[in-house]
C-alpha cells in the first residue's frame, strides 16, 4: 500500500474560534466549512501554501472528547509546524498573540520553540537546517 496521512483530528469547543485562532492567528486557510447537521461541521485548515496534510476541526460532542481537548497528547508536543523562516513565522505569531512557552533554541537540526494553541495543545514551529 502506498498512501499519506491527509488530515489529523482535533478536538475544538467552537468551530468558529478555532478557525479565528489557525486562520487569524497562525495565517492557514480555511480548505473547506460544509455543514453536516445542525450541531456538526466539515472544517479542514491548512497552513498556508502548504499542499501537505491539514487539520480537521472536530467539535467535541461528548465528556469524553471534551475532556480531551487541549491534551489530545498527554500534554507532549502535539504537532509540529514547519516553516521555511523561522524568525518571520515567531514574531508575527507573537504579535497576533500566539503564547509561546519557551524561548527559541537552536538545535542540531534546527531552531524551535513550542506554542499553544488556544486550548493548550503543544505545537513545535520549527524551522529545519538546509
Amino acid at each position: 500500500m502506498r498512501g499519506r496521512i491527509t488530515l489529523t483530528t482535533l478536538l475544538v469547543e467552537d468551530y468558529d474560534r478555532a478557525i479565528e485562532f489557525y486562520v487569524g492567528k497562525l495565517g492557514f486557510t480555511l480548505a473547506e466549512d460544509r455543514v453536516l447537521s445542525p450541531d456538526k461541521r466539515w472544517v479542514v485548515v491548512r497552513p498556508q501554501g502548504g499542499d501537505g496534510a491539514g487539520l480537521l476541526l472536530a467539535k467535541a460532542a461528548n465528556d469524553r472528547q471534551r475532556a480531551a481537548i487541549g491534551d489530545q497528547s498527554g500534554g507532549r508536543v502535539f504537532l509540529f509546524l514547519e516553516t521555511d523562516n523561522f524568525t518571520r513565522d515567531h514574531a508575527a505569531f507573537t504579535q497576533h498573540g500566539v503564547r509561546f512557552v519557551e524561548e527559541p533554541r537552536h538545535e542540531a537540526y534546527g531552531t524551535v520553540a513550542v506554542f499553544e494553541d488556544l486550548y493548550g495543545n503543544r505545537w513545535d514551529l520549527i524551522e529545519m537546517n538546509a
